[in-house]
């Protein structure tokens, strides 16, 4: 790609699609996705953290550290699905799960997202741990589905 400086480097997405062989990905933390959701993560990281269908491991690429993991993940990830992804990965993030959980309960009575989907992404992609969190601040928010 060209800027008016000369070749462009390549965006992480290209990057990682050269790796995976155009298997599918999807880029989650750090920013933008976690810090984006307004429950109080802010976190800042030496790598991203992109989940895949091949490979796990840390790597370098174009001078940029990757942190891939094979586990499933949704085809169209949803905002209720990356709300998942920060609460299993909270110490990554360097969030409390107890302050996240306030956040959460505030951000769901506010009617920032569905109850329904954050539940089914929390009881298809979390652990039981997070599935009774969002569980508990669905019913603290009061919202019903």
């Amino acid at each position: 790609m060209e800027s008016r400086f000369g070749k462009a480097p390549a965006s992480d997405a290209e990057l990682l699609r050269a790796f995976l062989g155009g298997e599918r990905f999807v880029i989650t933390g750090p920013p933008p996705r976690w810090n984006a959701l307004g429950l109080g993560s802010t976190a800042m990281f030496a790598a991203t953290l992109a989940y895949n269908t091949r490979r796990t491991g840390d790597f370098t690429f174009d001078g940029r550290r990757f942190t891939l993991r094979r586990v499933l993940f949704p085809d169209e990830p949803t905002p209720e699905w990356y709300v998942v992804d920060l609460l299993q990965h909270h110490d990554m993030a360097g969030a409390s799960l107890v302050d996240l959980e306030h956040s959460l309960t505030a951000a769901l009575r506010a009617g920032r997202w569905s109850t329904e989907r954050l539940r089914e992404m929390a009881s298809r992609y979390g652990t039981k741990a997070t599935l009774a969190l969002v569980d508990r601040s669905i019913a603290a928010s009061g919202v019903t589905t």
